[in-house]
């Protein structure tokens, strides 16, 4: 696929450094303040990812339950998403936009009538984290019909002969979980561990971008800067969460920790 994520990881290679992902929560803290948000982070993140807010999630830590549990709060619906994509890419056309949540969420929904929204309102990707390969092999080619990436994840425990058969199935993105855990955690396991995992998956895929996610600080993100990309979420959560506590203003915070974050890996 010649998509706009792919076109995005290229010209970041040309810069000779990762692509910088960032994570927010759509709604949060309010439906107007996360469009804000995702506005001005965008002048520094290469990808957008935007999640779906979920009361009953599977590997979203502390802090993105934190975000979506406003998000909720504040009356968060899946159209509202949906506008605030829309609206994100009045602006920013050439920014890509990936849509991360859960299958039961899309199944409610109808799955052909959220393809269509998401192509209508020109979502690029979509990460879906109870839809594990093979049984998303149906709706990944959907997406594929549509011009939206399916990213497909892999993990630690990922077997190689299964490992084989995702990047087979993969469109221009595969996800790596860092370690077993949920999102925010320390860093369990040291870069080293984790750049050795990533360059096994490398060798079996060379056309395809690999980003690392879960784990990833201002602290972690410059020793895993060999990465293709690297994700960026609950630090985010956190400081608008940080960020409402003192009642300070949360696009500057965040956007000031997103801009930190480039300068570390450039």
């Amino acid at each position: 696929m010649n998509s706009l994520i792919s076109k995005t990881f290229s010209a970041v290679k040309k810069e000779n450094r990762p692509a910088l992902l960032t994570y927010t929560v759509a709604g949060d803290n309010t439906k107007k303040k996360s469009l804000k948000i995702l506005k001005s982070i965008s002048n520094y993140a290469d990808i957008c990812e935007l999640g779906f807010p979920h009361n009953t999630p599977i590997a979203d830590g502390g802090q993105i339950q934190t975000s979506a549990y406003r998000a909720i709060k504040n009356g968060i619906k899946i159209n509202d998403v949906f506008l605030i994509v829309k609206n994100f890419k009045k602006i920013k056309k050439d920014k890509p936009i990936i849509l991360m949540g859960y299958y039961n969420m899309i199944y409610q929904y109808n799955e052909n009538k959220f393809l269509e929204k998401c192509k209508k309102t020109k979502v690029d990707g979509l990460i879906v984290v109870d839809l594990p390969y093979p049984e998303n092999k149906n709706f990944a080619s959907k997406c594929k019909k549509k011009g939206i990436t399916f990213i497909q994840l892999v993990s630690p425990t990922t077997s190689n002969i299964r490992l084989k058969k995702i990047i087979k199935d993969s469109h221009d993105m595969i996800y790596y979980i860092s370690m077993l855990s949920t999102t925010g955690g320390k860093l369990k396991v040291s870069p080293k561990k984790i750049l050795e995992k990533y360059n096994e998956i490398k060798k079996q895929n060379k056309s395809k971008n690999v980003v690392i996610g879960f784990g990833i600080t201002e602290k972690t993100i410059k020793s895993l800067k060999k990465a293709d990309g690297l994700v960026v979420g609950s630090s985010i959560c956190k400081e608008i969460t940080n960020s409402i506590k003192r009642r300070q203003n949360a696009v500057t915070n965040v956007t000031n920790l997103v801009k930190r974050l480039k300068n570390k890996i450039k």
